[in-house]
């Protein structure tokens, strides 16, 4: 009995395949199984996380704009005793 086959019909798939295949000397159908293995634990880790680790993650993102020094005091609004100027 054979093995079942997969076909995918691109130029660009086609073209790493044959590239990594030499690089590495795999077979093309053992890089496949890899890089979708590789795929399918990343998709599973980040769908492992909650709600508030995208948070986390996205306030690092925004905060990585911000110029060093930069703080939320905002004590330039604000007289000496704490209302508003």
């Amino acid at each position: 009995m054979s093995e079942p086959q997969l076909s995918v019909r691109s130029t660009k798939a086609r073209d790493l395949a044959h590239a990594l295949a030499r690089r590495t000397g795999q077979p093309i159908n053992k890089l496949v199984e890899l890089a979708l293995e590789h795929y399918d634990r990343e998709l599973r880790q980040k769908s492992a996380h909650t709600p508030a680790d995208t948070l986390w993650e996205l306030m690092a993102e925004g905060r990585r704009s911000v110029p060093p020094g930069t703080t939320s005091a905002h004590d330039d609004l604000y007289d000496e005793n704490g209302l508003p100027k």
